[in-house]
């Protein structure tokens, strides 16, 4: 046991979560896409790095799905609540911040 799980039950809910993931990460790249188009997404993209610890995340898998969940929150409760358009939302995930 693993976890209190039996090491198919938890290979399985690895899978589950590494292909939920995927299609979380999926969906929400081609709905930006489809919001404010890939070559303006090209053209605006920023020059941030990814946070180090982003790495540890493919390990669970959960927690990526998580992060995208909490980026679609921001997008909507920021963002289109106040008005602001999907490329502003996209600025903002590619931009170096200025603190």
């Amino acid at each position: 046991m693993i976890a209190g799980m039996y090491e198919e039950d938890l290979a399985a809910v690895l899978l589950f979560g590494i292909i939920l993931n995927f299609l979380f990460s999926f969906l929400f790249g081609w709905y930006l896409s489809l919001n404010i188009g890939v070559q303006e997404m090209l053209l605006t993209k920023g020059d941030k790095k990814q946070p180090s610890w982003m790495v540890f995340t493919l390990i669970i898998p959960y927690v990526k799905v998580g992060i995208t969940l909490y980026r679609v929150a921001i997008l909507q409760l920021y963002f289109l609540n106040q008005g602001q358009s999907h490329k502003d939302f996209w600025i903002y995930l590619t931009e170096e911040s200025s603190d």
